[in-house]
């Protein structure tokens, strides 16, 4: 598995951040992203189902899925947890193709929570490949979270 090296002075033009408070203590948001349970009925952008094959939430656990597209495509996704830390951040490393790492913070606001989820790509050419889908793709995404978060509450 390649490292992505992250120069500190300067990731920014390799990295898709999408922000989003969202109406839910931390805790619930936490859950969301780390019960497969709950994770399966929103993970992918709109019209995307799952299934998930395995789910290992620790470092060096492996998730493995594939993600059906309303296309009809099945696309297989392989990630391993670099951090968990409970329930403030999640890292993984996107192994399949393309690789990125994916670091999500969440913060508590007023009995909400500010969710910041940043992907890191090893170049810029990478990175701006899939920008051209994931910024929308990352937002339904979140669309989808919120909608799974008012049935869990």
């Amino acid at each position: 598995m390649n490292e992505i090296k992250d120069d500190v002075t300067n990731t920014a033009d390799r990295e898709i951040v999408t922000t989003r408070v969202m109406d839910a203590p931390r805790e619930l948001v936490f859950k969301a992203w780390t019960d497969p349970d709950h994770l399966v009925h929103w993970w992918g952008p709109k019209g995307f189902t799952n299934t998930f094959h395995e789910f290992d939430l620790r470092p060096g656990g492996v998730w493995r899925f594939v993600m059906h597209g309303p296309d009809g495509g099945d696309y297989q996704n392989e990630s391993v947890f670099v951090e968990i830390v409970k329930p403030e951040r999640i890292v993984f490393h996107h192994v399949s193709a393309p690789q990125f790492q994916v670091t999500v913070t969440l913060a508590e606001q007023a009995s909400k929570t500010r969710l910041t989820w940043c992907m890191l790509f090893e170049s810029v050419a990478e990175c701006d490949k899939v920008k051209r889908f994931a910024v929308a793709a990352n937002e339904q995404n979140l669309d989808r979270l919120e909608a799974q978060l008012a049935k869990m509450a």
